[in-house]
């Protein structure tokens, strides 16, 4: 689906309405059909590669697994070309709010996730880096290379005070339904990277915000 969302950004087409158009199909449905910035974890990475390893050992040139590693991987940095195009090709000094580290809701699993690629950029590109997520922090925290050069808040709309710019990189619930007044009246510009798509572009508009996301329009 992410390589359908790259292509859609490319058209100008709205991966939701594919999505929705493929999910229809009882053979096919919806439920694992949502674009993002790729998948992370413990289990879905490992057994990719170990069926990846044991084609090769039988040498069979499984190219599709191949494919869908090297996409993923392409993946979940998709959103860094976004953020260096909106400031001017230079995010040097820049503070950036991250909402979400876990690879996915309901964990503090970080292995993996995308949420550290998009840091450990965003870090080696001189950025400052102020992080939030419900289960997550203690453990990104403990990491030898990023733990001490993050900054962790309390809550959500902590980190979005005086920074530049916010990314989400994990669908929470809560990060679903902000409160927008408390998000306007902390970040210093309206604008949001989102990885996990969880907005409606519609509600974004209305909202004044500049807003990127996956395999859909920008929002101006």
């Amino acid at each position: 689906m992410n390589e359908i969302a790259n292509l859609c950004e490319k058209v100008g087409a709205n991966v939701d309405d594919i999505r929705r158009g493929i999910g229809t199909d009882s053979r096919i449905g919806k439920r694992f059909l949502f674009a993002g910035i790729g998948y992370g974890g413990s289990c879905f990475p490992k057994d990719v590669q170990a069926l990846h390893k044991t084609s090769k050992d039988y040498d069979y040139d499984f190219s599709i697994l191949q494919s869908v590693m090297t996409v993923n991987e392409d993946q979940k940095t998709k959103l860094i070309p976004h953020v260096l195009d909106y400031f001017g090709g230079d995010v040097k000094g820049k503070t950036i709010a991250i909402w979400g580290l876990a690879f996915k809701p309901y964990t503090d699993d970080i292995r993996e996730a995308p949420a550290l690629y998009n840091i450990r950029e965003l870090i080696a590109q001189g950025a400052h880096i102020k992080a939030y997520d419900p289960e997550a922090m203690e453990n990104v925290a403990n990491l030898s290379d990023i733990g001490s050069k993050v900054t962790f808040t309390k809550d959500a709309y902590s980190a979005l005070v005086d920074a530049d710019a916010l990314m989400i990189m994990t669908e929470w619930p809560q990060f679903r339904t902000p409160e927008f007044e408390k998000m306007e009246s902390r970040l210093k510009n309206k604008v949001i990277f989102d990885g996990r798509n969880v907005y409606e572009l519609e509600d974004m508009q209305e909202k004044g915000y500049t807003y990127y996301s996956i395999g859909r329009e920008k929002v101006n």
